[in-house]
């Protein structure tokens, strides 16, 4: 936990260059990483079952109050790699069992939640180094591609080639540039 919070920090301050100490106090995206890192980690240990419920229920009254303050909804279930980046909090909402990879970086507005019917009701897979932009809504059983860029304001419901940027509603490949430049 406290690794993949570490390099969580590491990534603000790649972006700011201010210390850590600065961030912790100003940055309400690492507010709600850390409530995370710290539930998921409580979620994923092999604690006693009443003592992990009793962590868990005060774990969740401190989530709700981050998502009250930030805007900001992290289910401490979601699966999310280190490196992790809110670029503006706001209106951010992840589903329990999304699974997001290392050094992705989303962005105020972004939903990523379960859509579709029968075989294709799911929740998305993204995959490492992803950039989301504003507003973008990733939804249903599809996987988002190593090294992709979804476009502000875009939805994307099918799947997402790696290295490929997708743009619009739905979301459609507009070309082949890569998150290099965003992340």
């Amino acid at each position: 936990m406290l690794n993949k919070f570490r390099k969580d920090i590491e990534r603000y301050k790649a972006y700011s260059g201010k210390n850590s100490l600065v961030l912790l106090f100003t940055q309400q995206g690492l507010w709600a990483l850390c409530v995370y890192r710290i539930n998921n980690s409580i979620y994923s240990s092999s604690l006693p079952g009443i003592f992990k419920k009793i962590l868990l229920f005060f774990g969740l009254l401190w989530q709700k109050w981050i998502e009250i303050i930030c805007g900001i909804s992290i289910p401490y279930s979601a699966r999310i790699g280190e490196g992790f980046y809110i670029g503006h909090f706001g209106n951010i909402i992840i589903n329990s069992d999304v699974e997001i990879g290392r050094n992705c970086n989303i962005s105020q507005g972004v939903t990523i939640g379960v859509s579709g019917r029968g075989e294709k009701r799911g929740v998305p897979s993204i995959g490492d180094h992803v950039y989301m932009g504003a507003n973008a809504v990733i939804a249903g059983k599809i996987k988002v591609g190593d090294n992709s860029v979804i476009a502000a304001n875009s939805l994307v419901v099918s799947d997402v080639d790696p290295g490929c940027t997708y743009l619009g509603v739905p979301a459609v490949k507009i070309n082949n540039n890569n998150s290099e430049a965003y992340i």
